[in-house]
Protein backbone atom coordinates (compact mmCIF):
# COMPACT_ATOMS: atom_id res chain seq x y z
CA UNK A 1 0.00 0.00 0.00
CA UNK A 2 0.97 3.60 -1.13
CA UNK A 3 0.30 6.13 2.06
CA UNK A 4 0.07 9.82 0.20
CA UNK A 5 0.63 13.10 2.37
CA UNK A 6 -1.86 14.18 3.99
CA UNK A 7 -2.46 18.43 5.13
CA UNK A 8 -5.02 17.76 7.63
CA UNK A 9 -7.39 15.52 9.89
CA UNK A 10 -10.76 16.82 10.67
CA UNK A 11 -13.96 15.29 12.09
CA UNK A 12 -14.83 11.81 14.03
CA UNK A 13 -14.16 8.30 13.89
CA UNK A 14 -15.70 5.01 16.03
CA UNK A 15 -13.11 2.87 16.52
CA UNK A 16 -14.10 -0.85 16.20
CA UNK A 17 -14.68 -2.70 19.93
CA UNK A 18 -11.88 -3.58 22.10
CA UNK A 19 -10.13 -6.66 21.40
CA UNK A 20 -9.05 -7.92 24.89
CA UNK A 21 -13.03 -7.62 26.05
CA UNK A 22 -14.23 -9.25 22.81
CA UNK A 23 -12.07 -12.31 23.04
CA UNK A 24 -13.16 -12.34 26.80
CA UNK A 25 -16.47 -12.66 26.22
CA UNK A 26 -16.50 -15.41 24.01
CA UNK A 27 -14.51 -17.54 26.53
CA UNK A 28 -17.00 -16.88 29.19
CA UNK A 29 -20.25 -16.82 27.33
CA UNK A 30 -19.00 -20.18 26.55
CA UNK A 31 -18.15 -21.46 30.13
CA UNK A 32 -21.89 -19.75 31.05
CA UNK A 33 -25.11 -21.20 31.28
CA UNK A 34 -27.08 -19.17 28.55
CA UNK A 35 -27.37 -17.09 25.64
CA UNK A 36 -24.82 -14.39 26.05
CA UNK A 37 -25.44 -11.43 24.17
CA UNK A 38 -22.08 -9.59 22.92
CA UNK A 39 -22.71 -5.70 21.01
CA UNK A 40 -19.77 -4.05 19.48
CA UNK A 41 -17.56 -7.45 19.01
CA UNK A 42 -14.69 -6.39 16.95
CA UNK A 43 -14.98 -8.70 14.16
CA UNK A 44 -11.26 -8.93 13.40
CA UNK A 45 -8.92 -12.20 12.63
CA UNK A 46 -7.78 -12.49 16.12
CA UNK A 47 -11.30 -12.34 17.95
CA UNK A 48 -12.89 -14.56 14.98
CA UNK A 49 -9.71 -17.14 15.65
CA UNK A 50 -11.42 -17.39 19.45
CA UNK A 51 -14.45 -18.03 18.01
CA UNK A 52 -13.69 -20.87 15.81
CA UNK A 53 -11.91 -22.20 18.47
CA UNK A 54 -14.92 -22.56 20.69
CA UNK A 55 -17.00 -23.94 18.31
CA UNK A 56 -14.52 -26.42 17.47
CA UNK A 57 -15.52 -27.48 21.18
CA UNK A 58 -19.22 -27.74 20.86
CA UNK A 59 -20.16 -24.17 21.35
CA UNK A 60 -22.91 -22.89 18.98
CA UNK A 61 -22.28 -19.17 18.66
CA UNK A 62 -24.51 -16.65 15.92
CA UNK A 63 -21.94 -14.00 15.12
CA UNK A 64 -23.70 -11.37 12.78
CA UNK A 65 -20.53 -8.97 11.32
CA UNK A 66 -22.88 -6.62 9.74
CA UNK A 67 -24.08 -5.30 13.39
CA UNK A 68 -21.07 -6.50 15.45
CA UNK A 69 -23.78 -8.50 17.55
CA UNK A 70 -22.46 -12.64 18.74
CA UNK A 71 -25.12 -14.66 20.50
CA UNK A 72 -23.19 -17.52 22.56
CA UNK A 73 -24.97 -20.51 23.73
CA UNK A 74 -22.99 -21.38 26.66
CA UNK A 75 -23.20 -24.78 28.03
CA UNK A 76 -22.03 -24.37 31.25
CA UNK A 77 -18.08 -24.25 32.93
CA UNK A 78 -18.06 -28.02 32.55
CA UNK A 79 -19.64 -27.88 28.98
CA UNK A 80 -17.16 -28.37 26.48
CA UNK A 81 -16.20 -31.29 24.21
CA UNK A 82 -13.00 -32.44 22.68
CA UNK A 83 -12.30 -31.00 19.64
CA UNK A 84 -12.21 -33.50 16.79
CA UNK A 85 -9.59 -31.04 15.01
CA UNK A 86 -6.68 -28.78 15.36
CA UNK A 87 -7.63 -25.59 17.57
CA UNK A 88 -6.06 -22.76 15.10
CA UNK A 89 -5.37 -19.98 17.04
CA UNK A 90 -4.20 -17.94 13.79
CA UNK A 91 -1.78 -14.89 14.91
CA UNK A 92 -4.07 -14.51 18.22
CA UNK A 93 -1.40 -14.62 21.43
CA UNK A 94 -4.31 -13.64 23.40
CA UNK A 95 -6.32 -16.48 22.53
CA UNK A 96 -3.69 -19.37 22.92
CA UNK A 97 -2.58 -18.00 26.00
CA UNK A 98 -6.56 -17.55 27.55
CA UNK A 99 -7.61 -20.61 25.91
CA UNK A 100 -4.63 -22.86 27.40
CA UNK A 101 -6.07 -21.72 30.76
CA UNK A 102 -9.15 -23.45 30.57
CA UNK A 103 -8.12 -26.16 28.31
CA UNK A 104 -5.34 -27.03 31.10
CA UNK A 105 -8.61 -28.61 33.43
CA UNK A 106 -10.65 -30.16 30.67
CA UNK A 107 -11.27 -33.98 30.82
CA UNK A 108 -8.98 -34.76 26.96
CA UNK A 109 -6.68 -33.68 25.03
CA UNK A 110 -6.55 -30.77 22.79
CA UNK A 111 -3.58 -29.31 20.10
CA UNK A 112 -3.05 -25.99 19.69
CA UNK A 113 -1.63 -24.35 16.49
CA UNK A 114 -1.27 -21.00 14.78
CA UNK A 115 0.12 -19.08 12.00
CA UNK A 116 4.16 -18.82 11.80
CA UNK A 117 3.99 -15.67 14.09
CA UNK A 118 2.54 -17.34 17.09
CA UNK A 119 4.67 -20.29 16.19
CA UNK A 120 7.64 -17.95 17.43
CA UNK A 121 5.87 -16.68 21.06
CA UNK A 122 6.92 -17.83 23.95
CA UNK A 123 4.83 -20.22 25.65
CA UNK A 124 6.40 -21.38 28.64
CA UNK A 125 5.17 -18.30 30.59
CA UNK A 126 1.87 -19.89 30.68
CA UNK A 127 3.25 -23.54 30.64
CA UNK A 128 4.76 -23.22 33.73
CA UNK A 129 2.03 -22.11 36.47
CA UNK A 130 -0.28 -24.50 34.73
CA UNK A 131 1.76 -27.40 35.10
CA UNK A 132 2.13 -26.18 38.91
CA UNK A 133 -2.02 -26.76 38.64
CA UNK A 134 -1.51 -29.86 37.21
CA UNK A 135 -2.16 -29.63 33.53
CA UNK A 136 0.37 -31.02 30.94
CA UNK A 137 2.17 -29.91 27.65
CA UNK A 138 3.81 -31.38 24.89
CA UNK A 139 5.53 -29.41 22.96
CA UNK A 140 4.94 -30.24 19.21
CA UNK A 141 7.80 -28.22 17.67
CA UNK A 142 9.97 -25.52 19.25
CA UNK A 143 10.35 -25.88 22.87
CA UNK A 144 7.66 -24.33 24.97
CA UNK A 145 5.97 -22.90 21.24
CA UNK A 146 3.21 -23.80 19.30
CA UNK A 147 1.61 -26.17 18.07
CA UNK A 148 1.82 -27.85 21.54
CA UNK A 149 -0.78 -30.35 23.62
CA UNK A 150 -2.68 -29.69 26.70
CA UNK A 151 -3.68 -32.84 28.55
CA UNK A 152 -6.27 -31.07 30.87
CA UNK A 153 -6.30 -32.46 34.61
CA UNK A 154 -7.93 -32.57 37.32
CA UNK A 155 -6.15 -28.91 38.77
CA UNK A 156 -4.77 -27.49 41.92
CA UNK A 157 -5.08 -24.01 42.95
CA UNK A 158 -1.91 -22.24 43.57
CA UNK A 159 0.07 -18.81 44.39
CA UNK A 160 1.54 -17.75 41.36
CA UNK A 161 4.86 -14.88 41.48
CA UNK A 162 4.66 -13.53 37.69
CA UNK A 163 8.31 -13.00 36.58
CA UNK A 164 6.30 -10.34 34.18
CA UNK A 165 3.18 -8.01 34.02
CA UNK A 166 1.05 -9.50 31.54
CA UNK A 167 -2.71 -9.94 31.20
CA UNK A 168 -2.81 -12.88 29.42
CA UNK A 169 -0.70 -14.67 31.89
CA UNK A 170 -2.01 -14.03 34.41
CA UNK A 171 -5.95 -14.45 32.90
CA UNK A 172 -4.61 -18.62 31.46
CA UNK A 173 -4.27 -18.98 35.80
CA UNK A 174 -7.28 -17.01 36.48
CA UNK A 175 -9.24 -19.07 34.16
CA UNK A 176 -7.40 -22.29 35.52
CA UNK A 177 -8.70 -21.47 38.94
CA UNK A 178 -12.63 -21.10 37.94
CA UNK A 179 -12.00 -25.59 37.71
CA UNK A 180 -9.22 -25.54 40.70
CA UNK A 181 -9.37 -27.38 44.16
CA UNK A 182 -8.97 -24.40 46.08
CA UNK A 183 -8.08 -20.58 45.45
CA UNK A 184 -5.46 -19.27 43.17
CA UNK A 185 -4.00 -16.49 42.94
CA UNK A 186 -1.60 -14.59 40.92
CA UNK A 187 0.70 -11.40 41.85
CA UNK A 188 2.40 -9.61 38.92
CA UNK A 189 5.46 -6.87 39.10
CA UNK A 190 3.21 -4.11 38.14
CA UNK A 191 -0.50 -4.34 37.79
CA UNK A 192 -1.24 -5.42 34.08
CA UNK A 193 -5.04 -4.99 32.25
CA UNK A 194 -7.81 -6.42 34.78
CA UNK A 195 -10.75 -7.04 31.77
CA UNK A 196 -10.45 -10.26 33.28
CA UNK A 197 -11.24 -9.31 36.53
CA UNK A 198 -13.84 -7.17 35.34
CA UNK A 199 -15.70 -9.82 33.69
CA UNK A 200 -15.53 -12.13 36.23
CA UNK A 201 -17.13 -9.91 38.47
CA UNK A 202 -20.36 -9.52 35.90
CA UNK A 203 -20.65 -13.23 34.98
CA UNK A 204 -20.82 -13.85 39.06
CA UNK A 205 -17.32 -15.00 39.91
CA UNK A 206 -15.98 -14.60 43.34
CA UNK A 207 -13.02 -12.35 42.78
CA UNK A 208 -10.90 -10.14 44.78
CA UNK A 209 -7.94 -8.18 43.61
CA UNK A 210 -5.65 -6.53 46.12
CA UNK A 211 -2.47 -4.08 44.80
CA UNK A 212 -1.23 -6.25 42.16
CA UNK A 213 -2.44 -9.61 43.06
CA UNK A 214 -6.09 -11.00 41.67
CA UNK A 215 -7.36 -14.40 43.38
CA UNK A 216 -10.50 -16.46 42.59
CA UNK A 217 -12.76 -18.91 43.98
CA UNK A 218 -13.46 -22.29 42.44
CA UNK A 219 -16.85 -21.28 40.90
CA UNK A 220 -20.33 -23.38 40.00
CA UNK A 221 -21.08 -21.72 37.52
CA UNK A 222 -21.13 -18.80 35.03
CA UNK A 223 -24.01 -16.70 34.82
CA UNK A 224 -24.73 -15.68 31.00
CA UNK A 225 -24.52 -11.91 30.57
CA UNK A 226 -25.46 -8.85 28.08
CA UNK A 227 -22.29 -6.91 27.34
CA UNK A 228 -21.32 -4.05 25.25
CA UNK A 229 -17.59 -3.62 24.03
CA UNK A 230 -16.35 -0.24 24.07
CA UNK A 231 -14.36 1.44 21.44
CA UNK A 232 -10.60 0.20 22.20
CA UNK A 233 -7.99 2.68 23.15
CA UNK A 234 -5.52 0.65 21.16
CA UNK A 235 -6.93 1.31 18.06
CA UNK A 236 -7.65 4.64 19.61
CA UNK A 237 -4.03 5.48 19.87
CA UNK A 238 -3.64 5.85 15.77
CA UNK A 239 -5.63 9.13 15.64
CA UNK A 240 -4.68 10.02 18.84
CA UNK A 241 -1.27 10.63 18.07
CA UNK A 242 -2.08 11.19 14.15
CA UNK A 243 -4.54 14.40 16.15
CA UNK A 244 -1.95 15.83 17.71
CA UNK A 245 1.10 16.03 14.89
CA UNK A 246 -0.71 16.86 11.81
CA UNK A 247 -1.06 20.83 11.45
CA UNK A 248 -4.48 22.59 11.59
CA UNK A 249 -6.35 19.06 12.92
CA UNK A 250 -8.92 18.30 15.43
CA UNK A 251 -10.38 14.41 15.68
CA UNK A 252 -13.26 13.16 18.04
CA UNK A 253 -12.96 9.49 18.91
CA UNK A 254 -16.22 8.19 19.75
CA UNK A 255 -17.30 5.67 22.68
CA UNK A 256 -13.55 4.45 23.47
CA UNK A 257 -12.73 2.07 26.74
CA UNK A 258 -10.55 4.53 29.48
CA UNK A 259 -9.88 1.68 31.76
CA UNK A 260 -7.18 2.65 34.21
CA UNK A 261 -5.24 -0.08 33.50
CA UNK A 262 -5.39 0.43 29.86
CA UNK A 263 -5.09 4.40 29.40
CA UNK A 264 -1.25 5.15 29.86
CA UNK A 265 -1.29 6.40 26.15
CA UNK A 266 -3.36 9.66 27.45
CA UNK A 267 -1.00 10.13 30.33
CA UNK A 268 2.25 9.57 28.29
CA UNK A 269 0.53 12.49 25.07
CA UNK A 270 -0.58 15.04 28.40
CA UNK A 271 2.81 15.01 29.93
CA UNK A 272 4.39 15.46 26.47
CA UNK A 273 1.91 18.68 25.91
CA UNK A 274 -0.99 17.62 24.56
CA UNK A 275 -3.96 19.40 23.76
CA UNK A 276 -6.64 16.37 24.81
CA UNK A 277 -10.21 16.64 25.82
CA UNK A 278 -12.55 13.71 27.10
CA UNK A 279 -16.24 14.26 27.37
CA UNK A 280 -19.58 12.20 27.95
CA UNK A 281 -17.37 9.99 30.47
CA UNK A 282 -19.48 7.28 31.17
CA UNK A 283 -19.30 3.69 33.30
CA UNK A 284 -22.33 1.92 32.86
CA UNK A 285 -21.22 -1.43 31.84
CA UNK A 286 -18.10 -1.96 34.38
CA UNK A 287 -16.09 -0.61 32.17
CA UNK A 288 -15.31 3.62 32.00
CA UNK A 289 -16.06 4.78 27.89
CA UNK A 290 -15.47 8.83 26.90
CA UNK A 291 -15.27 10.46 23.82
CA UNK A 292 -11.49 11.54 23.35
CA UNK A 293 -11.18 15.11 21.38
CA UNK A 294 -7.26 15.71 19.96
CA UNK A 295 -5.75 18.98 18.54
CA UNK A 296 -2.71 20.12 16.96
CA UNK A 297 -0.17 20.02 19.85
CA UNK A 298 3.21 21.36 19.98
CA UNK A 299 5.10 18.34 21.97
CA UNK A 300 8.26 17.47 23.97
CA UNK A 301 10.02 14.85 24.92
CA UNK A 302 9.63 12.82 28.17
CA UNK A 303 10.85 9.35 29.33
CA UNK A 304 8.02 6.57 29.61
CA UNK A 305 9.16 3.94 32.44
CA UNK A 306 7.78 1.79 35.43
CA UNK A 307 4.50 0.53 36.14
CA UNK A 308 2.68 2.40 33.34
CA UNK A 309 4.57 0.29 30.40
CA UNK A 310 1.81 -2.37 30.70
CA UNK A 311 -0.95 -0.18 30.24
CA UNK A 312 0.13 1.20 26.96
CA UNK A 313 2.61 -2.12 26.02
CA UNK A 314 0.30 -1.94 22.65
CA UNK A 315 0.70 1.35 21.91
CA UNK A 316 4.40 2.01 21.92
CA UNK A 317 4.86 1.46 17.68
CA UNK A 318 2.43 4.66 17.86
CA UNK A 319 4.22 6.35 20.57
CA UNK A 320 7.08 6.27 18.89
CA UNK A 321 5.96 7.83 15.91
CA UNK A 322 4.65 10.29 18.23
CA UNK A 323 8.14 11.01 19.83
CA UNK A 324 9.71 11.54 16.20
CA UNK A 325 7.86 14.63 15.70
CA UNK A 326 8.12 15.97 19.07
CA UNK A 327 11.07 18.35 20.10
CA UNK A 328 13.70 16.93 22.19
CA UNK A 329 14.75 13.30 23.02
CA UNK A 330 12.30 10.81 24.24
CA UNK A 331 13.92 7.52 26.45
CA UNK A 332 11.11 4.20 26.48
CA UNK A 333 12.50 1.99 29.05
CA UNK A 334 11.46 -1.20 30.25
CA UNK A 335 9.07 -2.62 27.69
CA UNK A 336 11.31 -5.61 26.68
CA UNK A 337 8.33 -7.27 26.35
CA UNK A 338 8.09 -5.53 22.79
CA UNK A 339 10.66 -8.24 21.76
CA UNK A 340 8.47 -11.27 21.87
CA UNK A 341 4.81 -9.59 20.27
CA UNK A 342 3.80 -10.31 16.63
CA UNK A 343 7.42 -9.10 15.88
CA UNK A 344 10.25 -7.91 17.52
CA UNK A 345 8.82 -4.28 18.07
CA UNK A 346 11.80 -2.61 19.14
CA UNK A 347 14.07 -3.51 15.91
CA UNK A 348 10.78 -3.07 13.69
CA UNK A 349 10.66 0.77 14.68
CA UNK A 350 14.23 1.89 15.15
CA UNK A 351 15.21 0.43 11.52
CA UNK A 352 11.66 1.65 9.41
CA UNK A 353 12.19 4.96 11.65
CA UNK A 354 16.23 5.05 10.68
CA UNK A 355 14.93 4.47 7.19
CA UNK A 356 12.63 7.63 7.54
CA UNK A 357 15.59 9.66 9.13
CA UNK A 358 14.48 9.76 12.18
CA UNK A 359 17.70 9.69 15.07
CA UNK A 360 16.62 6.63 17.00
CA UNK A 361 18.30 4.05 18.92
CA UNK A 362 17.35 0.84 20.39
CA UNK A 363 17.94 -0.40 23.44
CA UNK A 364 18.31 -3.49 25.42
CA UNK A 365 14.64 -2.56 27.05
CA UNK A 366 13.20 0.06 24.78
CA UNK A 367 14.61 2.84 22.29
CA UNK A 368 15.81 6.59 22.51
CA UNK A 369 13.99 9.01 19.89
CA UNK A 370 15.93 12.43 19.20
CA UNK A 371 12.60 14.15 17.63
CA UNK A 372 11.63 17.04 15.27
CA UNK A 373 13.57 16.32 12.30
CA UNK A 374 10.97 16.29 9.08
CA UNK A 375 10.46 12.38 8.02
CA UNK A 376 11.19 11.56 4.43
CA UNK A 377 9.22 8.70 2.28
CA UNK A 378 10.57 5.19 2.27
CA UNK A 379 9.37 1.34 2.15
CA UNK A 380 8.27 0.10 5.08
CA UNK A 381 8.52 -3.54 6.18
CA UNK A 382 5.64 -4.59 8.66
CA UNK A 383 6.94 -7.63 9.34
CA UNK A 384 2.93 -8.50 8.99
CA UNK A 385 2.54 -7.29 11.82
CA UNK A 386 -0.95 -5.32 12.53
CA UNK A 387 0.61 -2.34 15.34
CA UNK A 388 3.44 -1.77 12.93
CA UNK A 389 1.81 -1.36 9.84
CA UNK A 390 -0.74 1.02 10.83
CA UNK A 391 1.67 3.09 13.25
CA UNK A 392 3.51 3.95 9.69
CA UNK A 393 0.35 4.72 8.06
CA UNK A 394 0.48 7.68 10.46
CA UNK A 395 4.41 8.52 9.73
CA UNK A 396 3.71 8.27 6.11
CA UNK A 397 0.80 10.66 6.19
CA UNK A 398 3.28 13.22 7.20
CA UNK A 399 6.20 12.24 5.40
CA UNK A 400 7.72 14.21 2.12
CA UNK A 401 6.79 12.04 -0.55
CA UNK A 402 5.31 8.62 -0.96
CA UNK A 403 5.71 5.74 1.73
CA UNK A 404 4.70 2.06 0.72
CA UNK A 405 3.97 -0.11 3.23
CA UNK A 406 4.69 -3.85 2.82
CA UNK A 407 1.65 -6.45 4.54
CA UNK A 408 -0.23 -3.49 5.24
CA UNK A 409 -3.51 -5.91 4.68
CA UNK A 410 -1.91 -7.11 8.00
CA UNK A 411 -4.47 -4.54 10.02
CA UNK A 412 -7.72 -6.86 9.46
CA UNK A 413 -5.63 -8.72 12.49
CA UNK A 414 -7.55 -5.88 14.88
CA UNK A 415 -9.19 -2.74 12.44
CA UNK A 416 -10.27 -4.07 9.19
CA UNK A 417 -11.56 -0.40 7.82
CA UNK A 418 -8.61 1.53 9.56
CA UNK A 419 -7.20 2.84 6.12
CA UNK A 420 -11.03 3.75 5.14
CA UNK A 421 -11.39 5.60 8.47
CA UNK A 422 -8.26 7.26 7.97
CA UNK A 423 -8.74 8.40 4.45
CA UNK A 424 -13.00 9.89 5.87
CA UNK A 425 -10.53 12.40 8.38
CA UNK A 426 -8.43 13.36 5.33
CA UNK A 427 -11.57 15.09 3.32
Amino acid sequence: MIMKHFDKLQGEVTVPGDKSISHRSIMLGSLAKGTTEVTGFLQGADCLSSISCFQKMGIEINNNPETNTVLIHGKGLRGLSAPSDILDVGNSGTTTRLMSGILAAQPFTSTVDGDSSIRKRPMGRIMTPLSMMGAKFESLATDKCAPFKIIGGNLQGIHYDSPVASAQVKSAILLAGLYADGQTSVTEPALSRNHTELMFESFGVDIKSVGTTATVTPAKELIAQKIEVPGDISSAAYFIVAGLITPNSEITIKNVGINPTRDGILTVCKNMGADITLSNVKDDIGEPVADITVRTSSLHGCTIEGDIIPKLIDEIPVIAIMAAFANGTTIIKDAQELKVKESNRIDVMVNNLSAMGVDIEGTEDGMVIRGGKALHSATIDSKLDHRIAMSFAIAGGLADGDTEILGAECVNISYPSFYSDLDMLTR
